[in-house]
């Protein structure tokens, strides 16, 4: 995800990305300190540490769910129960972080290529959900210099993530195992992507029972998810910015149409009542912001890097990610 520059202003005292013209930015040319220097590396930094270790601790919890009973090993120490944890959660930390990573550095070299000044990531610690993070991004500080620009940047991100998911799906399913329906879980919904690699790398599933997935596979899974939310063609999303490079002013109307169509989608999947109300807070609704130029045209290729977005958005797009009913709420 990246979180756009602002028009132009008069001042180049306002919010990242105004006054660009006053402030030095040149046909998208950087004034003052590059990105990506020393100075800047302190927060990313530490935000990236610290979601290593939520990721860890989340999905080592993950991995001690799916063991056998005595199969972690026994009774242990506070300390030694905290390394063990950690231990078991490396793989769905290093498959998850390496997912995000390749999504936003996607972001930052595409942003590079089109000298618009871009943070480094910053990464999103959450230890008390179920992924451990609430995902990465990385701010433009400089406006968009065309909508050629534009759309690499948008979409340089979700492609890059997706490409990384995808042998990270193959090693997950493979590593996933059939159990019991009755067992204890969260149902997910399985996007399209996610079939393929479960019926051509995954176990045979008797009848009756269920697929559990590995703490990689459930990166994989999630990698799928934030690819299919960012492609969304609505707001300043990464598919927003594609569909303003294609339709410019007439972008709005499809946006909000987007935006609205989550809340009859909630009336099956309550979680897309919540997606519905931060988008909203996100300013999904509101016109996105013009590039410098935004009559330079834009090229064929564009057009069918775009299309080829809409494919995977299809791909890794599922109606209801997590399978929960309203009745499930409250009896």
């Amino acid at each position: 995800m990246n979180e756009p520059a602002v028009p132009p202003s008069s001042s180049p005292s306002g919010p990242p990305g105004a006054g660009a013209e006053e402030a030095g930015w040149k046909t998208g040319t950087p004034a003052g300190m590059p990105p990506g220097t020393p100075a800047g590396w302190g927060l990313p930094a530490a935000l990236f540490l610290a979601t290593g270790f939520t990721t860890l601790w989340v999905g080592g919890g993950m991995a001690l769910a799916g063991l056998p009973p005595g199969g972690e090993g026994g009774p242990a120490s506070a300390p030694e129960w905290i390394r063990r944890r950690l231990g078991q959660g490396i793989p769905y930390s290093a498959a998850l972080l390496s997912i995000l990573l390749s999504h936003e550095l996607g972001h930052w070299l595409a942003a590079r290529a089109w000298r618009v000044r871009a943070s480094l990531p910053y990464f999103l610690p959450m230890p008390f959900n179920l992924i451990g993070t609430f995902g990465a991004f990385i701010r433009i500080r400089s406006p968009f210099p065309h909508r050629r620009a534009l759309c690499d940047i948008g979409l340089a991100g979700p492609f890059a993530g997706f490409l990384v998911c995808l042998p990270l799906l193959a090693v997950g399913a493979a590593s996933s195992r059939p159990g019991a329906a009755t067992a204890a879980g969260i149902e997910l919904g399985e996007p399209l992507a996610f079939r393929f690699f479960a019926w051509a790398f995954g176990p045979t599933v008797p009848e009756g029972q269920i697929l559990f997935l590995s703490p990689v596979a459930l990166a994989g899974w999630f990698g799928l998810l934030l690819t299919a939310i960012n492609l969304l063609p609505m707001g300043q999303l990464d598919g927003g910015h594609a569909l303003y490079a294609i339709g410019r002013g007439r972008a709005l109307r499809l946006s909000r149409t987007v935006h609205l169509l989550m809340f009859p989608l909630a009336l099956w999947s309550p979680g897309w009542l919540v997606w519905g109300l931060l988008c909203w807070l996100l300013g999904a609704r509101r016109p996105h912001p013009p590039t410098l130029d935004d009559a330079a045209p834009l090229p064929r290729s564009r057009l069918l890097l775009s299309g080829a977005a809409a494919v995977v958005l299809v791909l890794c797009f599922t109606p209801e990610p997590i399978v929960v009913r309203w009745s499930d709420l409250w009896p």
